[in-house]
C-alpha cells in the first residue's frame, strides 16, 4: 500500500529548512514528504494556501505542524485527504478560538517580552505590524538545545510573522474527527509547555513529552519528530482495510478515526 504523504508546516520565526533532519529521517523510511513555505500572513490565508497545496497532493495527507504550524493544520487539516494530524510543539485551537485566546489562560513564555515590531506595506496602502523574536534573545528563547553556532544563523535568518495571525480565528478544528498525535517540548520558552499539553489534551491526541527539547525540537531531535510521524503514518495504514476502503469510497471521502 502507498504511504500518505507528510506535509511538513513550519512554524514562525522559522522556514522550510528547519524540517531537513526530519526530511532526511522519514525518506530513509520511504514516507513521501514535502515541507511547503508557510507565508506567516495570518491564519486566514496561510489556512487557504496549505489547503490549496493540499488539493494538489496526489492521494492522503498526513499534516505534521511545528509551533504556529499547528494553528495552520487545525484548520486546513478538514480537506478530505487529510487522514491525521500531528502537532509538534505547536499550537492546537479549537474552532473560533484565536491563539491570544489559547494563550490567554495561561502565564506569559519569555517569547512576550522579546519581540521586535516591522511593519510591511498592504495592497491598499495601508501598512501592518509583523514581529520576529530579538536576535540576542532568540537562542534562550527558541534554540536553547541547538549548537550556538547554528541558533546564531537561525536568528539572523528570522521569518517574521504578521501579528493578525494571533488575533483571527480558526474557522475549524480538523482534530474533531482526524486521529491527531503531538510532542510536547518541556523545556520550551517559546510556547509555554503548558499551551501544548492543554491544547494536546483537548484534541484526544496520542502525546509524547520530552522534557529537556526547546522549542526548536524539529532540529534538536529530528528521530523522536520522525518517529511520532510514523507512528501516525502507521496507524493510518492499519485503518486502511479494505472494508475501510469501501466504506470510504461509498462516503466519499475519509472516515474519521480517533486516537486516544
Amino acid at each position: 500500500m502507498t504511504n500518505p504523504t507528510v506535509v511538513l508546516v513550519h512554524g514562525a520565526f522559522a522556514d522550510a529548512t528547519g524540517w531537513i533532519g526530519v526530511i532526511s529521517e522519514l525518506r530513509s523510511s520511504g514516507i513521501p514528504v514535502i515541507a511547503p513555505s508557510n507565508p506567516l500572513r495570518g491564519l486566514t490565508s496561510d489556512a487557504a494556501y496549505l489547503t490549496s497545496v493540499l488539493a494538489q497532493v496526489d492521494g492522503p495527507a498526513v499534516l505534521v505542524g511545528h509551533s504556529y504550524g499547528g494553528a495552520l493544520i487545525t484548520v486546513a487539516g478538514a480537506a478530505e485527504n487529510v487522514v491525521a494530524l500531528v502537532y509538534v510543539a505547536a499550537y492546537v485551537p479549537d474552532e473560533g478560538e484565536s491563539l491570544d485566546q489559547l494563550q490567554g489562560s495561561f502565564p506569559e513564555s519569555p517569547l512576550t517580552g522579546n519581540l521586535k515590531e516591522w511593519t510591511y506595506p498592504l495592497l491598499d496602502g495601508d501598512s501592518a505590524v509583523e514581529v520576529t523574536i530579538e536576535e540576542t534573545a532568540f537562542p534562550s528563547v527558541f534554540a536553547a538545545d541547538v549548537p550556538e553556532d547554528v541558533a546564531g544563523v537561525l536568528a539572523a535568518a528570522q521569518r517574521p510573522l504578521a501579528t493578525a495571525a494571533f488575533t483571527e480565528t480558526a474557522s475549524a478544528a480538523a482534530w474533531r474527527t482526524k486521529a491527531s498525535w503531538a510532542l510536547v517540548a518541556g523545556a520550551d520558552r517559546t510556547i509555554s509547555p503548558e499551551v501544548q499539553r492543554f491544547g494536546a489534551a483537548r484534541a484526544g491526541a496520542v502525546v509524547v513529552e520530552l522534557p529537556d527539547a526547546s522549542h526548536a525540537v524539529v532540529l534538536s531531535e529530528p528521530t523522536r519528530v520522525a518517529d511520532l510521524i510514523r507512528d501516525a503514518v502507521r496507524a493510518t495504514e492499519l485503518t486502511d482495510r479494505p472494508a475501510r476502503r469501501q466504506e470510504r469510497d461509498q462516503a466519499g471521502g475519509v472516515p474519521p478515526v480517533r486516537a486516544r
